[in-house]
């Protein structure tokens, strides 16, 4: 077993949680923190007039949230790391999404975080009811945009995977492919590679028959290590707070 490197140590009992045979840690007991304080990391998508495409938006999503935790702000002995580790400690690595344009975009940026394409800011992580106001005045509703046409992924990048069943707004999806991006790099880190490459992951809607093969190999070993070992893929399983039922699968990340 290996120890996760430095710049994601803070992520450790994420590790323990979705890569158990790779690390020497305890995953956390319970799915709600200990101290009764709900936390989560707010991923700002700015949602301009000319709005962007929807797979640049969750691929901005992917590249920030993994950002902020790679920072050396997020690192032991950075002014971030004990905000992330509690967060990530919590059990289950809530993001709340919103949107903003023009002002109040802007305004965002004076918040500790990371900014991604000019498209995605990924803030510090904090309890859900301790928000800035000039955050908590965005709006969380009214992210959806319209699918498009990416085409096939670059090659030699990591591929975050949406789910064909399930439908996701905008606003779900970032979440969801911030989650998968954080899961794949600490998967990499904790077999004792670079976890960077996962900063670069593309974003495509899955293939009903991969689909099925994946969520085949994760139903016969809930763990995950087959399916990564096999086809080199990791899962996000929904807690079911909003729009999908707990335990849907809404995307994998392939290495």
């Amino acid at each position: 077993m290996t120890s996760l490197v430095p710049e994601l140590s803070a992520l450790v009992p994420l590790a323990a949680r979705v890569c158990p045979w790779l690390v020497d840690a305890p995953a956390p007991e319970a799915d709600e923190p200990e101290d009764g304080v709900v936390r989560a990391m707010t991923l700002v998508l700015r949602l301009e007039r000319d709005a962007p495409t929807r797979t640049a938006v969750l691929e901005a999503a992917a590249a920030a949230s993994l950002a902020l935790c790679l920072d050396e702000r997020a690192a032991p002995e950075g002014p971030w790391y004990d905000a992330v580790a509690t967060w990530a400690g919590a059990g289950r690595i809530r993001k709340l999404t919103r949107r903003a344009r023009t002002a109040h975009w802007r305004a965002v940026q004076e918040f500790d975080g990371v900014t991604a394409g000019e498209l995605v800011r990924a803030l510090v992580p904090g309890p859900v009811d301790d928000v800035p106001h000039e955050v908590r005045r965005l709006q969380i509703g009214g992210t959806d945009l319209p699918p498009d046409e990416p085409g096939p992924p670059p090659a030699g990048v990591p591929v975050i995977w949406l789910s064909p069943e399930v439908e996701q707004t905008v606003g779900k999806a970032a979440a969801q492919v911030g989650h998968a991006s954080m899961i794949l790099a600490t998967v990499l880190a904790a077999e004792g590679g670079d976890p960077a490459p996962a900063l670069d992951a593309a974003v495509r809607p899955a293939a009903r028959d991969d689909w099925a093969r994946w969520t085949g190999a994760l139903a016969a070993d809930p763990s995950g290590r087959r399916a990564w070992e096999s086809d080199g893929i990791v899962p996000v399983r929904d807690a079911g707070f909003t729009e999908v039922a707990p335990g849907t699968v809404t995307c994998v990340a392939s290495r």
